[in-house]
């Protein structure tokens, strides 16, 4: 039989995706301390209410949600989630200035696409995500580790950053509310991030799939979108997944300056032509109608939080939290010299709670760190894991 012929060198060096290994530790877990807690992914615990759904069905129905639909999203969609957005900023976003994509995943991936080419560089904040780390690898796109400390609570520093920038660098990305770490950037931090990006001409990659999480749902995340000049070098991600409780939808969206938009369409009309129209027909509804349930949702996240920081202090007092927001806890574990998979392994087989080690989300650095993902765990079972945690003796 003949050989088969190379694939794509950046594939092959990119690493596959860690959940399903975690997976399987989980799957050989005895029962020993009650059932198994999976606090490994970032997903909703509960579908959409029940209006959601009917309005799904109904878009279902519609016989032109069946068609090609305008690749950059639905204009319906479009104009409603730039009047959205500009509520949320105090500030005018144009629909020019929106594009809806196929998750936030393929968001990040058509920005990056956009602005930086192989062999070009993007400062990547670490601990990172690791479908953008895993992006860029496989777009040939050199990545620089921005190496974020528990001491400032894993919020980037800027003039740290400043120091890694190199001549091909076409961009910085920053994650608020931060996956895997939960920490969430203050507006004076993403400011000096947004000079630093206009002073050095390169893109600022904001990725804020978690903006409906914040602990206060009144506040302002930040005030980028105020000056026209910062703007011009700001590109927003969005996810419709988490705060509409409907990631198998696939839907996300995109704010950047209009001048970029005919590139972004090119590379979307590749991509996928346009997003999944069912939920695009059905979010022009939601946006407005869910919003109240989006703010019991998020106070319900928030609740889950407070609860995730009692349970850990009945555990263990070595066990200790870095940093929390949203979705994550990014707690420091008290094996000392134990990697973190080793960690997560013995939790998952012993104590039947599944988390992901930070080895997954970066390099050695990271051993010491789990990332605990409770947005989908009831408070009863939250308030369980302290007692779990207690079962790994740190000795």
């Amino acid at each position: 039989m003949p050989a088969t012929p190379p694939a794509n060198q950046c594939v092959v060096d990119t690493g596959t995706p860690p959940i399903p290994e975690a997976r399987a530790w989980l799957a050989a877990y005895d029962g020993r301390a009650g059932d198994a807690l999976n606090l490994s992914q970032a997903a909703p615990g509960t579908p959409p209410p029940p209006s959601m759904m009917a309005k799904l069905a109904e878009a279902a129905a519609d016989t032109s949600t069946t068609a090609y639909g305008p690749i950059v999203g639905d204009g319906d969609l479009v104009a409603r989630y730039a009047d959205h957005v500009s509520g949320i900023y105090g500030a005018t976003i144009a629909p020019a200035e929106v594009a809806i994509t196929t998750g936030c995943n393929q968001a990040f991936f058509i920005a990056l696409m956009a602005v930086a080419k192989a062999g070009d560089s993007v400062i990547l904040p670490e601990p990172w995500y690791f479908n953008h780390q895993m992006t860029l690898q496989m777009l040939g796109i050199d990545v620089i580790p921005l190496p974020c400390r528990p001491e400032d609570g894993f919020v980037p520093d800027v003039e740290r950053a400043e120091r890694l920038i190199r001549p091909n660098t076409r961009a910085i990305v920053l994650v608020t509310p931060n996956n895997p770490t939960g920490a969430i950037y203050s507006p004076a931090t993403m400011a000096a991030f947004a000079k630093l990006a206009a002073d050095r001409n390169i893109w600022l990659i904001l990725d804020e799939t978690y903006r409906d999480f914040m602990d206060d749902g009144a506040a302002r995340p930040h005030d980028l979108f105020d000056d026209r000049a910062a703007r011009n070098r700001v590109i927003q991600l969005y996810s419709f997944s988490k705060s509409y409780a409907m990631p198998g939808h696939r839907l996300g969206a995109m704010i950047a300056p209009e001048p970029l938009m005919p590139e972004i369409a090119k590379i979307l009309d590749c991509l996928q032509i346009c997003a999944p129209r069912v939920g695009q027909k059905a979010l022009v509804w939601a946006v407005d109608g869910l919003a109240e349930w989006r703010d019991e949702n998020r106070r319900l996240i928030v609740d889950r939080a407070e609860a995730f920081r009692a349970a850990l202090a009945k555990s263990n007092q070595a066990w200790s939290i870095s940093s929390i927001g949203a979705y994550f806890a990014y707690v420091k574990h008290p094996f000392a010299g134990i990697p973190a998979a080793d960690v997560a392994r013995r939790l998952a087989l012993e104590a039947g709670v599944l988390v992901l080690p930070g080895t997954y989300f970066g390099s050695k650095s990271q051993a010491d760190h789990l990332r605990f993902a409770f947005a989908n765990a009831e408070r009863g079972v939250i308030a369980g894991i302290g007692q779990r945690l207690a079962l790994i003796d740190p000795k």
